[in-house]
């Protein structure tokens, strides 16, 4: 049975309390499953400066997913990261956290526990993200799944395209790009041999629409679902996958900061009330658990035929585009 210890995780949290703010918490259950979700809105900015978010859960033995599985989540301290790297623990995977905050990042992985290892990771450098894999390699013999996550949005108000700033360009293709395709080829090192392998991009929805985001971000997501497409084709030749999500908004902790340089007077509710409301499918709102789902699905073995795709998780709202004609009484 899969059980993460409770009392462990309270326990760090009930130290860590001591030295931050709670601002909520609460227990709810639902069948044969419980889950325990706390808030913390940490007051002091230099320690945290985001909303940690956590759900502790009792996962069924029958349905564990990734049980032996070891996975590398880059971008991991933090967001839709953050949130795969819980998804893949509950389901029996060893998770190495490579991660540029050097701060945050051991304090994540000490909260997920001994499952959860952190190594300092910035992608933009190939050096780190190929000592990463190594690092993986040393500690558990293996890598069965590559998520590259990290990413950058680049300004919060960017230039027209007349105006563009090419080193900001350069920064952002850096680290969405490069930074993806390093991941790429050094998970590829160690999975080609063996044969085996799942391999995951981030993307967004603003690669698959224009005008969803600042031009940088945008071109450098457009690119994503094209490189799984072109690299599929010579991993699949030894038994490696490799898959992309396109997410639709989500309120994560760099959406919100980024957001919040545009609507400075906005409090973080309501920068997350307007993201929540960006989208098509009424009656609910995309989250960072929607998104750490579709990546289990894509490195559990039930996606075993799935490669080459880019799996959307928007709701529906780049399925259409309405014409937008008035209503009869509306015409004079």
């Amino acid at each position: 049975m899969v059980l993460r210890s409770l009392s462990r995780e309270v326990k760090w949290i009930c130290g860590d309390l001591l030295r931050n703010s709670v601002r909520f918490a609460s227990t709810t259950s639902s069948g044969g499953r419980s889950s325990t979700s706390v808030t913390i809105d940490y007051a002091c900015p230099s320690v945290f400066d985001i909303w940690l978010s956590v759900t502790l859960s009792w996962v069924d033995p029958e349905k564990v997913r990734l049980q032996g599985k070891v996975a590398m989540i880059t971008g991991g301290a933090s967001g839709l990261g953050r949130a795969a790297a819980s998804e893949f623990i509950q389901h029996g995977a060893q998770v190495i956290i490579a991660d540029v905050d050097s701060q945050q990042g051991p304090q994540v992985a000490k909260f997920l526990g001994p499952q959860a290892q952190f190594v300092c990771c910035d992608v933009s450098v190939e050096a780190q993200v190929a000592e990463a894999v190594d690092t993986a390699m040393a500690s558990h013999g293996k890598l069965d799944i590559m998520f590259n996550n990290a990413g950058i949005a680049g300004k919060a108000i960017p230039p027209g395209i007349a105006d563009l700033d090419l080193a900001e360009f350069d920064r952002v293709m850096g680290v969405n790009v490069r930074g993806a395709i390093a991941g790429i080829k050094h998970a590829a090192r160690v999975m080609i041999p063996v044969g085996s392998g799942s391999i995951l991009c981030t993307a967004s929805i603003s690669g698959l629409m224009g005008g969803l985001g600042p031009h940088p971000y945008s071109i450098s997501k457009f690119a994503i679902p094209g490189i799984v497409k072109a690299i599929s084709y010579e991993l699949c030749q030894y038994g490696v996958r490799i898959n992309c999500i396109s997410p639709s908004p989500i309120p994560t902790p760099q959406v919100v900061s980024q957001l919040s340089m545009f609507y400075p007077g906005a409090t973080q509710e309501q920068i997350a009330k307007i993201v929540n409301g960006l989208g098509e499918l009424k009656g609910t709102k995309c989250e960072e658990s929607d998104i750490a789902h579709a990546a289990l699905y894509l490195a559990s073995d039930e996606a075993k035929y799935v490669t080459g795709h880019n799996l959307v998780v928007d709701g529906g709202f780049t399925c259409f585009k309405t014409l937008g004609f008035p209503s009869p009484d509306q015409v004079v």
